[in-house]
C-alpha cells in the first residue's frame, strides 16, 4: 500500500508540474516546443494560390536603379504596367516627400483596388496630420470594432508612421503591415488587425482579402473570423497561425521585369499583386520555421492560406487531452511487467500519436502539439519506471535468493549482466515484397457477425497463403483484411519476382473460382488488389529478445504498400513498380500506367499493371499503349478516340476521365 500511495503522490506531482509548464509557457521548454513542431512544415507539399503573385524590388532591380529608394517615377512606372491586376498591394511606406510623389499618386488612382502600407510601432518620430488620419480613418474596421464592443482582442500600436498625404490619398484602402515574433524571433503568426487610435486597422493581407472576395469581416464566433465564406481562427491577441507552403511554390518576378514590359499579361491578369524589397540589407527579411524569406512573404502565405482555406486551427481541449493521456500512460505497468514491453507501448503511443498529429497537419491543417506529450511521458515514465525499479530490484533479490539453488550462481549472474547475450540482428537482401487487400472489407464485416467473418476470412486466406508458399515465398503476416509476403529470403529464390507475379496471377484465378462458391452459398464476392516491389530491404529475426519475428524493413516494403492501395486509383487488381517490371518485362504481360509520386518518396516511380498473358488482354494492351502514347504526346482527341474502345477498362476509363477534366 506504500509504495502504490508513493506512485500516486509522484505522478500527480509530475502532472501537476508538466501542467504548469505548458500552461506558463515557460522558457526554454516554450521555445523548444515551437521549433520541435517546426517539422510539421517538412510534411507540407500544397502549392500557395495561383490567385497571387510576388513582385520583388530585388538585386536584379537594385542594379538597374540605384540602392533604395527610388524615385519614385520609377515605381509609377511599373505599377502603371498592373493596370489588369485585381488587387496590388505596397508593402512599403513612403513616409517621406519628393519632388515626384505626384507620378506615383497618379499611377495608384489608376488602380482599381490598391492597398498601400503603413506601419505601427511603440514610438515613432512622425507627426500625422489630421487630413492624414482622417484618409487613414477610412481604412477601419467600423463594422468589426462594433460587434467587438469593448473586447479588447487586437495588439494596440501606440504611434504609426503612414504614407504622404498624395500618395495615402490615392490608395483605396490602407493596412498595417508590422507582424509579431514568437518568442524564439522567428514568425509563425499573422495578425488580422492591429488596435490604433481607439479603432480598429485590418492588416495588408487583411484588405486584400476584402478586395478580393468584396466582403467584410466579421467575428462568427470567439477568436474566429469570417471573411467571404472563410474562416480565420487567431489566438486571443488576433492573430492567426500561419501555413508555411514549400519556397518554390510561390510565384515571384523581378521588379525589373514588369518595369521593361516582360511580364506576360496572363502572369498579371487578375491576380492580387504584392511589391515588396528583398534585396539583402535593404529588404524586410524575416526569419521563419522554413528559413529567413522576404518580409512580403508572409503576407502572401496569409492570403493563399485565407483563399485555400488552409490556415492552422488547435483546439486546447486536445492539447490538454493529448497531455494529460502521456501523464498516464506508465500506469500500463499494472497490466504490462516487463519494462521492455513498456518501453515498446511507449514509443509505439507517441509514434502513432506524431504520426498522427502530422496527419491531421497534412490533411486538416489542424495544430497539434507533439512536443509537451514527449515532455510528459518521459517526465512521467522516468518517476514511474525509477518507483517500479526499486520495487523490481528488492523483488530479484527475493527471487535470486529462491531460485540460485537451481541455476549456477556464475550463470545467474551472467544472464543478469549480459541480457543482449541472446542478440537479435539481420541482413541487407533484395527482395521481391508483396501486399494484398481486400476492397470494401468494411462493407462486408459489417454485414456478418464475428464468427462467421473469421471463418470467411479464413476460407479467403487458407489458397491465397497456399500459393504463396507453393511459390517459394514466404509469409510475413496476416494484417486485418491485408496478406503480406515476401520472396528471396529465408530461402534464396533465384527469379523471385518472377515467383511473386506469379502468384499473384494464381491468386486472381484462385479468387475467381472461391468467388463462384460464395455466390451459390449467398456470401458476399471478394475483389482485391496487389501490390509488388523488388527492393533491397533488410530481413531477419526482429523483435525483442524473448519474442521475435523473422520479417522484412525498409523504404522498399512501405513502396509495394503503398502501390497496393493504388489500385483504387485505377480500378486494377495487380500493380508493380518499375523496378519489378525490369526484372519480369520478358516473362509477363503488362502495362504502363503512369509515374506517380508516393507518399514517403522523392523521386516519382513508374507503375504497371499486371494481366493474365491472353489473346484478349494482349489485344486491350495493343489499343491501350497507342492511346497512352498519343495522350503522352498531348494529342488528346486521338487518345480520347483509343482510350474510348476499351470502355469497359477501368484503367482507360481513368484516363478518359483525366482528358475530359484536362488533366
Amino acid at each position: 500500500m506504500n509504495n502504490r500511495v508513493k506512485y500516486a503522490g509522484a505522478m500527480l506531482l509530475s502532472i501537476f508540474i508538466l501542467f504548469g509548464m505548458y500552461k506558463t509557457q515557460i522558457e526554454p521548454f516554450h521555445s523548444f516546443s515551437l521549433r520541435f513542431n517546426d517539422i510539421n512544415f517538412l510534411f507540407q507539399n500544397k502549392e500557395a494560390s495561383e490567385d497571387v503573385v510576388f513582385i520583388a524590388i530585388d538585386e536584379k532591380s537594385v542594379n538597374a536603379f540605384g540602392r533604395w529608394p527610388w524615385d519614385r517615377e520609377v515605381l509609377a512606372k511599373a505599377i502603371d504596367r498592373l493596370e489588369h491586376a485585381d488587387v496590388v498591394a505596397l508593402d512599403m511606406v513612403f513616409s517621406e516627400p519628393t519632388e515626384n510623389d505626384k507620378a506615383l499618386a497618379d499611377s495608384l488612382q489608376k488602380q482599381q483596388n490598391s492597398v498601400c502600407g503603413f506601419f505601427l510601432r511603440q514610438q515613432a518620430s512622425q507627426s500625422i496630420s489630421e487630413q492624414q488620419m482622417e484618409v487613414l480613418s477610412d481604412s477601419s474596421l467600423d463594422r468589426l470594432a462594433s460587434e467587438l464592443g469593448e473586447r479588447r482582442v487586437f495588439v494596440e500600436g501606440k504611434e504609426a508612421e503612414v504614407n504622404v498625404e498624395s500618395i495615402l490619398t490615392s490608395c483605396t484602402l490602407s493596412g498595417v503591415f508590422s507582424s509579431l515574433r514568437d518568442r524564439d524571433q522567428l514568425f509563425r503568426r499573422y495578425p488580422v488587425a492591429f488596435s490604433y487610435n481607439k479603432e480598429i486597422y485590418p492588416s495588408i493581407g487583411t484588405q486584400v482579402l476584402r478586395m478580393r472576395l468584396n466582403q467584410d469581416i466579421s467575428e462568427t464566433r470567439k477568436q474566429v473570423f469570417g471573411l467571404g465564406g472563410h474562416h480565420i481562427p487567431t489566438d486571443d491577441a488576433g492573430f492567426a497561425l500561419l501555413n508555411y507552403y514549400p519556397l518554390q511554390s510561390y510565384r515571384s518576378h523581378s521588379f525589373l521585369d514588369l518595369y521593361e514590359g516582360k511580364l506576360d499579361r496572363s502572369e498579371l491578369k487578375d491576380k492580387i499583386v504584392i511589391l515588396g524589397i528583398t534585396e539583402v540589407g535593404v529588404g524586410d527579411i524575416r526569419a521563419t520555421p522554413i528559413g529567413t524569406i522576404p518580409g512580403p512573404l508572409l503576407h502572401y502565405t496569409f492570403i493563399s492560406n485565407v483563399l485555400n482555406d488552409e490556415l492552422i486551427s488547435s483546439n486546447a481541449l486536445f492539447e490538454y487531452l493529448s497531455l494529460l493521456l502521456f501523464m498516464l500512460l506508465p500506469l500500463c505497468w499494472v497490466i504490462l511487467s516487463s519494462i521492455y514491453k513498456r518501453v515498446g507501448v511507449y514509443i509505439l503511443a507517441y509514434m502513432f500519436f506524431f504520426t498522427a498529429s502530422k496527419m491531421a497537419y497534412v490533411y486538416a491543417n489542424f495544430y497539434l502539439d507533439t512536443f509537451y506529450p514527449l515532455l510528459g511521458l518521459l517526465l512521467a515514465g522516468t518517476v514511474s519506471e525509477v518507483i517500479l525499479h526499486q520495487q523490481q530490484e528488492e523483488q530479484s533479490r527475493f527471487i535470486e535468493g529462491a531460485f540460485s539453488s537451481y541455476l549456477s550462481p556464475d550463470l545467474l549472474k551472467k544472464l543478469m549482466r549480459e541480457p543482449e547475450s541472446l542478440a537479435l540482428g539481420g541482413e541487407k537482401k533484395e527482395l521481391t515484397v508483396f501486399f494484398s487487400d481486400i476492397r470494401s472489407f468494411t462493407t462486408i464485416s459489417e454485414s456478418m457477425d464475428p464468427q462467421k467473418l473469421i471463418k470467411y476470412l479464413n476460407r479467403y486466406f487458407t489458397p491465397m497463403s497456399d500459393i504463396v508458399m507453393k511459390n517459394e515465398g514466404m509469409i510475413d503476416k496476416y494484417i486485418g483484411d491485408a496478406l503480406m509476403a515476401f520472396f528471396n529470403a529465408p530461402v534464396d529464390v533465384k527469379e523471385h519476382a518472377a515467383a511473386a507475379c506469379r502468384s499473384s496471377l494464381q491468386m486472381l484465378d484462385e479468387l475467381e473460382r472461391l468467388n463462384k462458391v460464395f455466390v451459390a452459398e449467398g456470401l458476399p464476392i471478394i475483389e482485391i488488389g496487389i501490390g509488388l516491389n523488388t527492393a533491397e530491404v533488410v530481413v531477419g529475426n526482429m523483435g525483442s529478445d524473448k519474442r521475435f519475428n523473422y520479417t522484412v524493413i525498409g523504404d522498399g516494403v512501405n513502396l509495394a504498400s503503398r502501390v497496393e492501395g493504388i489500385n483504387k486509383t485505377y480500378g486494377t487488381h495487380i500493380i508493380i513498380t518499375e523496378f519489378t517490371y525490369a526484372v519480369v518485362k520478358e516473362k509477363f504481360l503488362t502495362r504502363p500506367i503512369e509515374r506517380v509520386k508516393v507518399k514517403g518518396k522523392k523521386e516519382e516511380v513508374l507503375l504497371y499493371e499486371l494481366l493474365k498473358d491472353t489473346v484478349t488482354n494482349r489485344e486491350k494492351v495493343e489499343v491501350y499503349n497507342r492511346a497512352r502514347e498519343l495522350y503522352n504526346e498531348g494529342k488528346r482527341k486521338e487518345a480520347l478516340e483509343g482510350f474510348s474502345m476499351l470502355d469497359d477498362d477501368p484503367l482507360s476509363r481513368y484516363f478518359i476521365r483525366r482528358i475530359n477534366d484536362g488533366i
